[in-house]
């Protein structure tokens, strides 16, 4: 076990280096002691919703499929964004990001989907080589420029939108392709009834003057977190100073984050150990954008140059009432599956579970069961202390 894996996340949140997105992410585990991700594996956009709903309290990442979602639209990503600040939780689409630059870029900012605008975390294969990385940051940064950007106009409304409406309204909407605006097709990166909203003010009543003004600079920073904060996360205090301290850790961080498959839980994969070796050393080279790995085990050799997080997948718990010799070991479809305490143990940050809570008729009750298993074995392989 290396030191990082037996170093607090309330202490890697601080160290030196360490991503925006994964200092923000060390705090919101701690505070809400959830180390859980769950796998949004269903096919309508009222069940992804649904989902978010039941679980969101119980979980520090929602992963989604949104190429799986039948009826995935622009309502879904709003609706999935206002959950997702609401509960508190990140939201990474498990796209597996696989081809020459040009190409990933253009996956991960157009078509329907329009990943950059809406989803923290992305994931990608090295198998195509390391320059899927900075193809992937520049689409990212390309992308939080379009939003950041400043919006100041007269708006004629009969109940007028508050500054913080305006700029909620500016990120939920997906933003038209560069080449739309370079030709003039586009009068602005706004579009839909929000454009409709700042253009015509005649339509209106009552004028009022509302001036948006979103930083072009991304903010690459994070408020530090309270002392109450940290108390929450050694399970001290009571729900609603946990609630304070959610509130005092604010909003994530406007940013966009990369993780790397490292390492594939399925069986018969061709992720050998020098393909995993070559990405934790990609890793260290663009920890700019990249904030860990998605893996088997912990991949963090080095307390100075890793503070990366790691995500495993292929983990479950054997039902209530189910002894552990009974608990089976695969899905007949290659996935394999291991507990929470096996995986933590190895170093593990986030446990990913899909099927092992949807299939339960209780999806809250048996996420919580999941939380408890997870964190139970993060504060074991700590040492009881995250302070």
């Amino acid at each position: 076990m290396t030191a990082v894996s037996n170093t607090p996340f309330s202490t890697r949140a601080s160290l030196p280096n360490t991503h925006p997105l994964n200092a923000y992410l060390y705090h919101l585990i701690s505070i809400k002691r959830s180390n859980l991700c769950v796998s949004a594996d269903v096919y309508t956009a009222s069940s992804l919703l649904q989902l978010a709903e039941e679980v969101g309290d119980k979980i520090c990442i929602l992963k989604t499929h949104a190429d799986t979602i039948d009826d995935f639209s622009s309502k879904t990503i709003k609706s999935l964004c206002e959950i997702s600040r609401r509960k508190k939780f990140l939201i990474f689409e498990d796209r597996k990001f696989c081809d020459i630059g040009n190409t990933v870029q253009a996956q991960y900012t157009r078509g329907q989907l329009r990943i950059a605008t809406w989803a923290h975390l992305v994931n990608c294969s090295l198998i195509s080589g390391t320059s899927i990385i900075p193809a992937l940051a520049s689409a990212a940064s390309s992308t939080l420029s379009s939003i950041n950007q400043s919006v100041s106009t007269e708006i004629s409304v009969g109940t007028p939108r508050t500054s913080a409406e305006l700029n909620d309204a500016v990120h939920d909407y997906p933003f038209p392709s560069s080449d739309a605006e370079s030709s003039g097709k586009g009068k602005s990166a706004i579009s839909g009834s929000l454009l409709e909203e700042l253009e015509e003010p005649q339509r209106r009543g009552s004028v009022v003057h509302a001036t948006t003004t979103i930083s072009q600079k991304i903010e690459r920073s994070l408020r530090s977190t309270s002392s109450l904060a940290r108390a929450v996360s050694v399970g001290e205090g009571d729900e609603t100073d946990r609630e304070e301290a959610l509130l005092a850790l604010g909003e994530p961080p406007q940013d966009r984050g990369l993780l790397l498959l490292s390492e594939m839980s399925s069986e018969g994969n061709l992720m050998g150990k020098d393909y995993t070796a070559q990405c934790v050393e990609a890793a260290r080279e663009n920890n700019g954008f990249v904030i860990g790995h998605v893996a088997q085990r912990g991949l963090n050799e080095d307390l100075e140059k890793d503070n990366f997080v790691v995500l495993t997948p292929g983990v479950g718990l054997p039902k209530a009432g189910q002894k552990e010799d009974k608990f089976g070991k695969g899905d007949g479809l290659g996935q394999k599956y291991r507990t929470p305490e096996v995986v933590v143990k190895m170093g593990t940050d986030i446990i990913i579970v899909g099927r092992g809570i949807l299939t339960a008729e209780d999806w809250a009750v048996e996420a919580e069961r999941y939380r408890k298993a997870a964190w139970t074995a993060y504060e074991s392989r700590v040492g009881r202390g995250d302070f």
